[in-house]
């Protein structure tokens, strides 16, 4: 391990947010390929495994929703951390495909769950928002000792948005979740260490579900011209994801007067194992640092970095004392890095 830098010497005089327990879930329902080379009537299969090595991916059944993923994954983290429904002092679910537009899917997934000493509220910096999530989630468990058990969930349910015609998304995006536990520590080095959250709002116009909100409210030529569903309005640059991703991490290693190779895992938005690569190359790291887990699951948004993470673990590539780089992007665009000693 190595030594402790003074971010580490003050976070351990002060409550900290550490990494608890973790849990995912994906639907049963697996979409190959070949599902879409029927659909379409071409070979997009081998598009998809050539260039952006994504092989299936899981929907969400007729009756699934947001928050039944939501509850799936909040059980396998709450069973794997030993933690009951009752200690859940805060529940931050971050999702842009809520299950309601008013009130908070948070809201429902606690009464449903049994949470009664738990706050809720949703968080939407579409998928940057697991790791936004995590940065407000510590900030509650660092700046007040009412909140010392605190989950975060990212979850995605984009089928339901999918216009079945459109290639450019119907193949790519998926569903699932992923929850992190987070609790309060004193006089440790483990947890939470920085953070930074960058906005691109010139790009809040390029890709998006921008039928149903009060700019175009739901109207049959609305749902006509499929402005309900995701859309690619416009084309983003190609090196946007890698050029952000790579200064971002820069940046907090800068912070923390460390560099990359002190970096033990980097957990990146799964829309593109390319740009995940490109990252790596930038910062100068073997491709085995950078999990990539959208060849099975598709692209789950706000899920993928926990899902990624709750892969890795499986694997028993992360060992406690790790220093993680979680680095997420979305539509907005958002992004936002967070570092933790696990």
């Amino acid at each position: 391990m190595t030594k402790p830098d003074r971010f580490t010497d003050m976070i351990r005089m002060k409550r900290n947010a550490i990494i608890h327990s973790s849990g995912a879930y994906v639907p049963e329902r697996a979409i190959p390929n070949s599902y879409f080379n029927e659909l379409l009537g071409e070979d997009v299969d081998s598009w998809l495994r050539e260039n952006v090595e994504i092989y299936e991916r899981r929907w969400c059944t007729a009756d699934q929703s947001t928050a039944d993923l939501v509850m799936e994954a909040a059980k396998r983290a709450m069973e794997n951390g030993d933690v009951k429904p009752e200690d859940i002092d805060l529940l931050i679910i971050s999702t842009d495909t809520p299950e309601y537009i008013s009130p908070s899917t948070a809201s429902k997934v606690q009464y449903k769950m049994g949470m009664v000493n738990a706050g809720t509220f949703d968080v939407n910096s579409a998928c940057a928002g697991f790791v936004t999530a995590l940065d407000i989630a510590s900030k509650y468990i660092s700046s007040d000792e009412r909140y010392n058990t605190v989950m975060v969930v990212g979850a995605y349910a984009m089928s339901k948005y999918l216009n079945m015609a459109n290639k450019n998304t119907v193949t790519l995006f998926a569903d699932g979740a992923g929850a992190f536990i987070l609790k309060s520590e004193t006089g440790t080095d483990r947890g939470f260490l920085a953070s930074e959250l960058i906005t691109r709002g010139e790009y809040c116009d390029y890709m998006g579900i921008y039928g149903g909100g009060t700019n175009q409210p739901i109207t049959q030529e609305v749902v006509a011209e499929k402005r309900n569903l995701l859309q690619f309005v416009k084309k983003f640059p190609k090196t946007l994801n890698p050029e952000m991703w790579s200064m971002m991490t820069l940046r907090l290693c800068k912070r923390l007067k460390i560099t990359p190779d002190e970096v033990n895992h980097y957990f990146l938005t799964q829309i593109n194992v390319n740009s995940i690569r490109q990252t790596m190359d930038i910062l100068g790291q073997p491709y085995a640092k950078a999990q990539t887990s959208m060849h099975y699951y598709g692209y789950t948004g706000s899920a993928c970095i926990p899902l990624a993470f709750s892969d890795a673990l499986k694997a028993q590539k992360i060992k406690r004392g790790d220093l993680l780089f979680f680095i997420g992007s979305g539509g907005g665009l958002a992004f936002a890095i967070a570092a933790f000693r696990y």
